[in-house]
């Protein structure tokens, strides 16, 4: 009796047991799937550069990060998110050819409630994925290439290899031997093969063996390592993330770089890792600017790896003597023909003269003074020549007064500036000359100021300089001029009349190119007359002034770069 109570107190703790197991098992199953059910944020998507030109994709992520799978191939690799959802500013398409590495676009979207990021690369990838707290960190690892049987160029020495049905070991056997080299196998390597070359490249003959049993080899000195493809990819997979792990391992140092040409914090920002740069991920850089020096602190190798791109960067930034010759060439001619006559005359008690108080000095027998004798007064002002003509008739007391007057100016002039300045390569220089024209400006409160707007002749030019030492000028040339005055309701203002040239060019180092100009002419005819008696041809010339004005004005850009020599 006691032995079966024992048994079954025995049996009711252990049904017990397997209750409360089964209750803490669905409890688990239950908040995991609750926890699976939540909605995870996708926060950042960033990539960076890593060693061995291997690039690094980060997921940032709002709660604990789901479940990752990836599906890749040799050009295609996608990555599924159950459970997430891109934010608004993730959900795009990403260029990163630019990081020097294999793969060249990512791109973004959403699929209900799952997240998709597809990319593209050049090359098959291996793929490491690392989980944090808040973050994946996936590493997309180039493998090494493989020549092609169709691409491929063998120059080992001829075999002849004939064999049926015999153990694949034994023909990498003889090939080693043959070659002197040391095999070195897998146990997967296995199987038989029927062969039958001849005078065929020992490499050529290995190639085809190696394939057609879906091997590989890899060769180490003389040392002939041979394994199954895929093994061959996981081991060296293992070995590369067990080198990122060491690296991630690895103590830090300090080291201080002082730059000499560069400016640091521009060197800084290559380093940094964040910037697909050579720190790692661990590694900082801080600025001393008073001194120009970089402070570093990372692993040995990656300072190293710093150190020797700066070497390469910080070198002296090649010069440009920039020549420029600006010539403005200005032919003015001005013209003028005018005309002033008078008839003065009494016929019984009728009078003519050019005004009424003249007519009646007549009639009183009196001539009057010149200025009031004239029907037709158009002279030129200041003249330069004038023909006068008076004919007089006593018997009657008629009098014809007639002057010609005729001015041509000519206003021809040259001048020619020659700006020189020597600037840095891919850097903007700026020469300017002209002056500063005031005018008054009201405030707000209802004061007056003097501001100024300039007026100036301006060359801006950024070189840039190719490596067969020609150079690209990117030039902008702006004639600023005087123009006429307006009225405002704070006063006069003067108007500014702007010319511009924007332009690129390729020059050769000393060559004198001519950027054209801008060629401005201005013909005016202005005529002053009697109304209809100033129409009628020949005689019309009587009673009108005419101006001719002709002004041409061009200016004339030489520019001449030349790379200055150490």
């Amino acid at each position: 009796m006691q032995e079966i109570t024992s048994m079954l107190n025995f049996f009711i703790k252990k049904t017990m047991t397997w209750v409360y197991l089964s209750l803490i098992i669905l409890m688990s199953v239950t908040l995991i799937a609750k926890a699976q059910a939540q909605t995870v944020i996708i926060t950042d998507v960033a990539f960076t550069r890593g060693n061995s030109n291997q690039g690094v994709l980060t997921l940032s992520f709002s709660a604990t990060p789901p479940i990752l799978n990836i599906m890749s191939n040799d050009i295609n690799s996608e990555i599924t998110l159950p459970q997430t959802k891109l934010a608004k500013d993730q959900l795009a398409q990403f260029d990163v050819s630019a990081f020097g590495v294999p793969l060249q676009l990512i791109e973004t979207y959403q699929d209900n409630e799952t997240t998709r990021i597809a990319l593209t690369h050049t090359q098959s990838m291996l793929i490491n994925k690392q989980r944090t707290d808040s973050q994946w960190i996936v590493t997309f690892i180039p493998k090494p290439a493989k020549k092609t049987l169709s691409n491929a160029t063998y120059s080992g020495k001829p075999i002849s290899l004939d064999f049926q049905d015999v153990p694949v070991r034994q023909v990498l056997q003889i090939i080693a031997q043959l070659n002197d080299f040391n095999l070195v196998t897998t146990d997967t390597v296995s199987g038989n093969v029927t062969i039958n070359l001849q005078d065929v490249p020992w490499d050529q003959a290995l190639a085809m063996i190696l394939k057609i049993r879906g091997l590989d080899q890899r060769i180490e000195g003389n040392i002939l390592l041979i394994a199954p493809q895929e093994e061959l990819a996981a081991r060296e997979s293992a070995v590369l993330q067990a080198q990122q792990q060491a690296q991630n391992l690895a103590p830090l140092v300090s080291e201080n770089v002082r730059v000499n040409y560069a400016k640091a914090e521009q060197m800084a920002t290559l380093l940094q890792s964040s910037n697909g740069g050579i720190l790692s991920a661990r590694g900082s850089v801080a600025v001393d600017e008073r001194t120009n020096t970089l402070l570093l602190r990372d692993s040995a190798d990656s300072i190293s790896m710093a150190k020797i791109l700066l070497k390469e960067l910080d070198v002296p930034v090649k010069q440009v003597l920039i020549e420029s010759r600006m010539v403005t060439v200005r032919d003015n001619v001005d013209e003028q023909l005018g005309v002033r006559w008078g008839l003065t005359g009494r016929q019984g008690d009728a009078a003519l003269s050019g005004s009424a108080i003249a007519a009646s000095n007549i009639n009183s027998g009196v001539i009057p003074e010149l200025s009031d004798r004239l029907n037709v007064n158009l002279p030129v002002a200041n003249a330069a020549g004038r023909i006068g003509v008076q004919i007089a008739s006593l018997m009657d007391g008629t009098i014809l007064d007639l002057e010609l007057s005729a001015l041509e100016t000519e206003n021809r002039g040259e001048i020619i500036a020659s700006p020189r300045i020597t600037v840095a390569n891919q850097q903007e220089a700026y020469i300017e000359q002209g002056t500063e024209i005031p005018y008054v400006q009201s405030t707000s409160s209802g004061a007056t100021s003097v501001e100024f707007k300039k007026a100036v002749l301006s060359l801006k030019v950024t070189p840039h300089i190719t490596p067969d030492n020609r150079i690209i000028l990117d030039l902008v040339v702006t004639q600023d001029t005087r123009g006429e005055t307006v009225s405002t309701s704070t006063g006069p203002a003067v108007a500014i009349d702007t010319q511009e040239i924007k332009t690129q060019v390729l020059v050769e180092n000393g060559e004198t190119i001519v950027l054209g100009g801008i060629f401005q002419q201005i013909s005016t005819n202005d005529v002053t007359k009697v109304p209809l008696l100033g129409d009628i041809p020949i005689v019309g010339g009587l009673f009108r002034n005419k101006v001719s004005i002709e002004q041409k004005r061009e200016l004339l850009i030489f520019v001449t770069p030349k790379i200055v020599m150490d």
